[in-house]
């Protein structure tokens, strides 16, 4: 991630803009209906879309093909649900796409479905698992981010298994190859964006507390007296 574009073969990248296609157009439905129901938050959903923007755009060299970078996903998913950011992933890969020169039009759908698609719903559910086991917001942001991000990439080497099998070991050892590659530069910058992610919440519960508290991402246990946060802090006051 991000595929260049012509990378895979006419065939594959079609059908992976079709399997990436109802995700996106739900996706687009739940942005929609999210502004309608909280006009408020329009501000932080744009800054969701920056923010994967920004990061998903920091491009380091990785196998031939690809390339390897931060993917932000994981904080949009905590904020607004993973089908939303199945839209927003989208459009910011359009825009990199014809802005950036990064990913392309023909492999769109297949960078949509890795980073807009598989990555929010692993990290949002790695958020919910650390949640329910007693960890706090910023435990469950950190793994969100961490997990998406190695998410999206570990579909991306699947991806380029499918269209690049290993003559001798087939897909799988052509997917072991590209993992073992992407792991070199993706781990570390995996486990970097969930402590930015820790950074950027954690600024979030000071600057929009209210807003937090209506999309349900602070719960009471977050506000509660005995926590060391300055929104808590705040809400004693």
């Amino acid at each position: 991630m991000h595929i260049a574009e012509g990378f895979l073969p006419p065939a594959q990248a079609a059908a992976w803009t079709v399997v990436a296609a109802p995700f996106v157009v739900h996706g687009a439905r739940a942005v929609v209906r999210q502004v309608r129901e909280d006009p408020d938050s329009r501000l932080l959903l744009g800054a969701a879309g920056a923010f994967t923007f920004v990061l998903s755009a920091i491009k380091l060299p990785s196998v031939t093909g690809s390339s390897s970078h931060p993917t932000g996903t994981g904080l949009g998913a905590v904020l607004f649900k993973p089908p939303v950011m199945a839209f927003l992933g989208t459009v910011v890969l359009l825009f990199q796409a014809l802005l950036l020169s990064h990913g392309g039009l023909t492999t769109l759908g297949a960078n949509a479905f890795s980073m807009a698609v598989v990555g929010p719903w692993v990290g949002y559910a790695a958020y919910l698992l650390a949640r329910r086991l007693g960890g706090g917001l910023s435990l469950g942001v950190f793994f969100a981010m961490v997990l998406a991000d190695l998410a999206t990439y570990c579909t991306t080497s699947l991806q380029l298994a499918l269209a690049f099998p290993d003559e001798q070991s087939g897909i799988a050892g052509a997917a072991a190859k590209f993992l073992s590659i992407f792991a070199i530069t993706q781990i570390p910058l995996a486990v970097a964006e969930g402590l930015l992610g820790v950074l950027v919440i954690r600024v979030l519960r000071t600057v929009a507390t209210p807003e937090l508290r209506r999309l349900g991402v602070l719960r009471r246990t977050d506000l509660a007296p005995s926590s060391t946060e300055p929104e808590s802090r705040g809400a004693d006051a």
